[in-house]
C-alpha cells in the first residue's frame, strides 16, 4: 500500500539499534524516493516564467520575491535553465529572464534535466553496491527494475508540458492520469 510522506517529512534518520520500524513501516534508515530542492524551485521559477509568457522579461529577484524563494537559489536555477535553452536572458534596466519557447514545447523533464541534470538517479550507475555485481558486464536482475522506472518517470514527465502545470490541480491529474493509462 502506497504511503505518502508527511509534508514536514525531508528524510529518515537511523534510530537506535532494536528501536523497530520507522513511519510507515518503513525502516527509519531509509530515505525515500523525493525530488529534490533543485528540480522543486526548477518547476516553481518555470512555471512563474510560463504563466507570464508574452509579457516580457522579469528579474532573477522579482521572481524570488513573488515565489518566496532564496535569491540565491533562483540565480543559479535561471543559470541552468539558460544553459539548458529553456530560458532567455536580457540585459538592461528592463532586463530579467523569459522562457525562450512556448509553455507548451517545454516539458517538466526538460525543466527538471536543466535544473538537477537527471530526473531519475540509477544507483548502479552512481553508487554501486558492489563494482562486480554493479558492471555493465554483470548480470542483474534488480538493474532492469530501476531502468523500467526511470523510463516510465521520464515519459510522464515528458508527456506533462508547462502550459499543463497553468491548470488547476483536479485538469492536471486527469492529464497525467490520461498519460500513465489510467
Amino acid at each position: 500500500m502506497y504511503h505518502p510522506l508527511p509534508p514536514s517529512t525531508a528524510f529518515y534518520r537511523p534510530l537506535p539499534s532494536g528501536a523497530g520500524l520507522g513511519w510507515a513501516g518503513v525502516p527509519p534508515y531509509i530515505t525515500p524516493m523525493r525530488v529534490t530542492t533543485w528540480a522543486e524551485y526548477g518547476l516553481i521559477v518555470s512555471l512563474n516564467l510560463a504563466k507570464r509568457a508574452g509579457q516580457g522579461p522579469v528579474a532573477a529577484r522579482e521572481l524570488a520575491e513573488q515565489e518566496r524563494l532564496p535569491h540565491d537559489y533562483v540565480e543559479q536555477i535561471l543559470l541552468r535553465l539558460r544553459r539548458a535553452g529553456l530560458v532567455d536572458s536580457v540585459r538592461g534596466a528592463k532586463g530579467g529572464y523569459h522562457l525562450a519557447r512556448e509553455p507548451q514545447a517545454i516539458s517538466v523533464k526538460d525543466v527538471i534535466e536543466a535544473s538537477e541534470h537527471v530526473t531519475f538517479e540509477v544507483n548502479c550507475d552512481l553508487h554501486p553496491v558492489d563494482p562486480q555485481r554493479c558492471s555493465p558486464e554483470a548480470s542483474c536482475s534488480i538493474r532492469p527494475v530501476w531502468r523500467m522506472l526511470e523510463q516510465r518517470i521520464n515519459d510522464l514527465l515528458a508527456g506533462i508540458s508547462l502550459a499543463d502545470l497553468t491548470h488547476d490541480e483536479p485538469q492536471l491529474y486527469h492529464i497525467a492520469g490520461v498519460l500513465a493509462g489510467n
